[in-house]
């Protein structure tokens, strides 16, 4: 590219162009993920939409490979590139709120803590994830699990509307009654088609107070505990969303010492409804046996979705998520599962078995780009370590765990937790199923040279 071109572009934007010459350079590029040190060439900080038609535009006319970092995790790390532009949306974090129509619109730098911060005001919730880091875009694009799953579904399904920008650099809204193909395509398809640079959601009473059931079993009692949690959870109401999950108590003051170290089996769950009823309704999950900690309790919204955030901090750790649905969790597969599950090669490799059901199995799996909502579970190996010596380790013993546990799987997978996307095609294919073709098409008629294709990429022939 010619200095003069770069010049130019930079006096375009609202935002800032940064590139590795600058003081902040290695500060800005760097990624959620710490397995991943990519060195974009520009870094294009947008502050609107002015800013991200003039990047498009720029990066096009250029033939630069381009990627696009919202507001959070990106585990993948496709949010950035080697020798291209980055197109980095994290400064537009603003939020609108409706109070009488109990909507939100959100730009696509925010986080679930922005969000969450926002709507908790008017004691209003969006159906988001787990994680308050989590950049809502990339949550959203992908479908969106969260703890109010059962009762009020995926983000995309409280999803009214979006505001994009095409790879032809066109501004573009998309709802159920405008670029309907390109809307259905969003809720589920990922960064495919454009970016977003809005969401509207619609939100729902939740808070300020909601019931966590979070009883830390011994990991050895697995085999004992999961069939009565599996049996516990298929007749909870909607109210109840949770997961089980295997993880290693860290040497963290929250913590007693004695259990520091201990692999155990957390049966985190969570209910959205009246305190006192979530609070009967879940002591059972407290009762199996005799918990080596029990983090039980009343508490704030916005405290629970932020409460693992410690273990999950940005840059100093290496993750890995890799994830397929698996059939029942009967006794062949919970057997199945165990020892792997049991026996990591490093501590915090957390797997966890979500729960599906409720509003979100409701939804027809043709209605959105997302597919698996029949499914019963999704099992989900989320590695985390720090040590960079391992990472050969850790992403064998991954990619084996997950092999070995087709066996019980019909198939397909959740598009956020597909570890580096190394599969390919067949993996876009597999978490699409059926509605693979219809999202080629719209791929065809949005980005028929595949502009947008750092990703998990729908090709488009």
């Amino acid at each position: 590219m010619a200095p003069e071109a770069v010049n130019n572009f930079s006096k375009k934007l609202g935002g800032s162009l940064i590139g590795a010459s600058d003081a902040d350079y290695d500060e800005v590029r760097q990624l959620w993920n710490g397995m991943h040190d990519k060195k974009p060439a520009l870094i294009a900080r947008c502050t609107g939409v002015a800013d991200v038609i003039a990047s498009v535009n720029f990066a096009r006319e250029n033939n630069l490979l381009i990627s696009v970092r919202g507001g959070g995790h990106n585990v993948s790390g496709s949010a950035s590139n080697d020798g291209g532009m980055m197109i980095d949306l994290s400064s537009m974090k603003s939020i609108w709120i409706d109070q009488a129509k109990q909507t939100a619109l959100v730009q696509g730098g925010a986080t679930l803590a922005d969000l969450d911060r926002e709507t908790q005001v008017f004691g209003l919730a969006a159906a988001g994830g787990v994680v308050s880091t989590t950049g809502v875009a990339g949550l959203t694009l992908g479908g969106g699990l969260g703890w109010l799953r059962k009762k009020y579904g995926l983000s995309i399904d409280n999803l009214i509307s979006v505001d994009m920008v095409t790879a032809d650099g066109r501004f573009v809204k998309a709802s159920a009654d405008e670029n309907s193909d390109l809307f259905w395509a969003v809720r589920g398809g990922g960064g495919n088609f454009g970016i977003v640079t809005t969401f509207e959601y619609q939100l729902h009473p939740v808070g300020p107070m909601v019931t966590l059931a979070a009883p830390f079993y011994p990991a050895e009692e697995a085999k004992e505990i999961l069939p009565v949690w599996r049996d516990f959870m298929e007749s909870s109401p909607d109210e109840i969303s949770g997961s089980a999950m295997f993880w290693t108590i860290p040497p963290a003051p929250d913590f007693p010492e004695e259990t520091h170290g201990r692999r155990v089996l957390i049966l985190a769950t969570v209910h959205c409804g009246s305190l006192d009823e979530g609070e009967k309704l879940m002591k059972p999950l407290r009762e199996i046996s005799m918990p080596l900690v029990d983090l039980s309790t009343p508490i704030p919204w916005t405290m629970l979705q932020s409460m693992f955030d410690p273990f999950f901090p940005k840059g100093e750790q290496h993750y890995y998520f890799k994830s397929t649905y698996i059939k029942a969790l009967d006794e062949a597969t919970i057997n199945a599962m165990l020892d792997r599950a049991i026996n990591p090669p490093q501590p915090m490799v957390l797997i966890a078995i979500w729960q599906y059901g409720g509003a979100m199995s409701r939804v027809d799996d043709t209605a959105t780009a997302f597919t698996g909502r029949k499914n019963k579970y999704l099992f989900s190996i989320d590695a985390c370590w720090a040590d960079a010596g391992a990472d050969e380790e850790v992403l064998a013993y991954s990619r084996e765990f997950w092999k070995h546990m087709q066996d019980y799987s019909p198939g397909g997978l959740y598009v956020n937790f597909a570890g580096l996307g190394e599969e390919g095609v067949d993996l876009v294919k597999s978490a699409y199923g059926a509605n693979y073709e219809r999202l080629l098409q719209v791929k065809r008629n949005y980005d028929p040279d595949n502009f947008f294709r750092n990703n998990q990429n729908i090709k488009p022939g």
